[in-house]
């Protein structure tokens, strides 16, 4: 099955193309059942990559655009009142699906970017005291732009600390940028997609991540991370509980990717940035850049040994 996701990436390559460090990160976080936001100016392939990662892995995809005047209830559903039988029924939003891509989730009001509190941490919305649970699996695919950009509401903590991971693409470099140009229409290559394995290998996959072993002294180490940033002087918060359990499964999804049964040090190293980097802030306040968040990052790994 490691193979299948293999063939995952190398399809979501040709289509997202120079940008095999994010997409592994992307089913590294999917495989440890986590929650992505995706971080960056606007036509870079955010919705692309989303798209092409549900088509690959088989899964059902909605696809919601974020705005000003969006409602929870249009994300979540209603109950409408059916008067033949003198009764409230539950119509399912787009949430009810196992990709949703909430696109350019800051341009949305607090109230409603909140409506996805509960389905992104239980799996399950409620609707006037009654829980309807989400389909298995369930993921969150977030396009965000920068703050700076007219019309954006800021995510508060809560919510960023609900995705598990957060990445930026980028601009291509030039030989990805020309194969952009000479190539076909990216909507056309989408719509030519098929998928290279199942829901029940994907579930499979996810299963297997939990037994990837993670030894003492990596667990010393994760737990040095942790406790260095809420200590230092330069954050002006530390890592949440959560954040650590989404470190190590990310760090154990990452580990499977290579092939092995155990974490080393350099796969937490290599997931920390994408886990962590959106958490924390500096002491001093103030807007961070992405680059910004990853010297943040940095200070931390240079200040904790490692085993």
């Amino acid at each position: 099955m490691l193979e299948n996701i293999q063939s995952v990436a190398a399809q979501v390559g040709q289509i997202v193309v120079g940008k095999q460090p994010q997409i592994r990160l992307s089913l590294a976080c999917l495989l440890a059942r986590g929650h992505l936001l995706i971080e960056d100016l606007p036509g870079v392939g955010k919705t692309t990559l989303a798209h092409a990662l549900s088509i690959s892995l088989g899964l059902q995809f909605k696809r919601v655009q974020f705005t000003n005047d969006l409602l929870p209830a249009d994300i979540v559903g209603v109950s409408v009142f059916d008067r033949d039988n003198a009764k409230f029924v539950f119509h399912p939003g787009p949430v009810f699906t196992q990709v949703l891509l909430s696109d350019e989730i800051n341009r949305a009001s607090p109230k409603t970017q909140s409506a996805l509190l509960e389905a992104m941490e239980e799996r399950q919305v409620s609707i006037d005291g009654t829980p309807h649970p989400l389909p298995d699996p369930f993921f969150v695919i977030a396009t965000q732009n920068p703050q700076d950009q007219i019309g954006t509401f800021p995510l508060p903590e809560s919510q960023l600390d609900r995705f598990l991971m957060c990445i930026e693409l980028g601009y291509p470099d030039p030989k990805s940028e020309r194969a952009l140009l000479e190539g076909k229409d990216r909507r056309a290559l989408l719509d030519a997609l098929k998928p290279r394995m199942d829901i029940d290998e994907l579930r499979h996959l996810q299963r297997q991540v939990r037994e990837v072993r993670c030894a003492p002294a990596l667990l010393d180490y994760v737990q040095n991370l942790l406790t260095f940033s809420r200590r230092s002087p330069a954050l002006a918060e530390g890592l949440s509980p959560r954040a650590g359990l989404g470190l190590l499964q990310a760090a154990r999804a990452w580990a499977m990717l290579d092939g092995r049964n155990h974490v080393l040090p350099d796969d937490v190293q290599a997931v920390l940035q994408a886990v962590a980097g959106h958490r924390l802030r500096p002491a001093k306040g103030g807007a961070v850049s992405h680059r910004g968040r990853a010297e943040l990052v940095s200070g931390v790994l240079r200040s904790v040994a490692v085993p």
